[in-house]
Order: C-alpha cells, then sequence, then structure tokens
C-alpha cells in the first residue's frame, strides 16, 4: 500500500508550530492532573486551573492525549496519516475549550443573589473576564490547523482535476 503524502515536503514552520503547542498542551494537561489531584486551586493573571474533579482530572487527560497527538503527528508530517493526529489533537483541544466556554455561559446567567433569578447584565458581561483555562487559551492558536486542511483540500482537488489546455 503506498502512503498518501499531503504536502510536498516538510513545512519547518508547521513542525515548530504544531511541537510547540503540542508541549504546552501536554504540560498544560499534566498542571491540571496535578492540580487537581492536590486539591489545589491556580490561578495567575488570565491563567486559571480549577482543581473540579470533572474539569480537572478528566480535562487534564483530554489535553494530555491532545498534546500527545500533536506531537506523535509531527513526526512525519507529510503523511496523510500523521496529518489526521495533528487534526485529531486539535479537536480535543476544541472540545475542552468548547465545554470551559459552555461554563462560562452557563454560569453567567443565574445570580448569585438569592432573590434576583437572572444575572444584571453588568455581572453577565463581568463572567466573561479574565481569568481563563489553558484550553480558552489555546483556542484561537489550534485554529491555525484550518489553514492546512485548507491546504491539503486544494492540494487534492488540483491533484484529482489536472488542468487541461
Amino acid at each position: 500500500m503506498q502512503s498518501q503524502h499531503v504536502f510536498d515536503q516538510k513545512s519547518a514552520l508547521y513542525m515548530a508550530y504544531f511541537s510547540l503547542l503540542g508541549l504546552v498542551s501536554l504540560s498544560a494537561g499534566i498542571v491540571d492532573i496535578i492540580v487537581s489531584v492536590s486539591g489545589a486551586e491556580y490561578s495567575a493573571g488570565i491563567l486559571e486551573i480549577p482543581n473540579s474533579g470533572f474539569r480537572g482530572v478528566w480535562g487534564g487527560l483530554v489535553m494530555v492525549f491532545s498534546g500527545c497527538f500533536y506531537l506523535s503527528g509531527i513526526r512525519n508530517s507529510n503523511e496523510i496519516h500523521q496529518f489526521a493526529k495533528v487534526v485529531l489533537g486539535s479537536i480535543l483541544l476544541w472540545i475542552m475549550a468548547g465545554t470551559d466556554i459552555f461554563a462560562m455561559i452557563t454560569g453567567s446567567i443565574p445570580s448569585e443573589d438569592a432573590d434576583h433569578w437572572f444575572n444584571t447584565s453588568r455581572s453577565f458581561v463581568d463572567a466573561y473576564a479574565p481569568p481563563y483555562t489553558p484550553a480558552v487559551i489555546m483556542l484561537p492558536f489550534s485554529l491555525f490547523v484550518i489553514f492546512y486542511i485548507r491546504k491539503y483540500r486544494l492540494h487534492q482537488s488540483v491533484s484529482i482535476h489536472p488542468a487541461t489546455d
């Protein structure tokens, strides 16, 4: 079986970018697990690492596997199966960021006051201020994989339908 190549040559930017993203995702997952197991809560600047059981340990494992997929996928980056690992690492990161954003939205709706059902508009907007979880911070950086997906699709459409004069 002949391997399918995504691109003609490896991109140094691709390898460096997703290596760094993989290392950050892996280390964020490990820190999530450590903070959750220790029972402490960590917050510094715009970064917050929650210690809840579901988000902490389970979310940390998802982030660890996201980092592992990123790091595993850059090994032979011009092969389609390796590229799929990078895409899967991004999808795992998107799932964690999506659940964190959903938790932020649902947490901003009810009021903390006992006599009010809904939050005031000021409190609603304040709920979206930092700090954020590592997955939410990494979300915009993981969207770079969409560029490579589009590049692959363009490459496939050119190779399937060669131009005729």
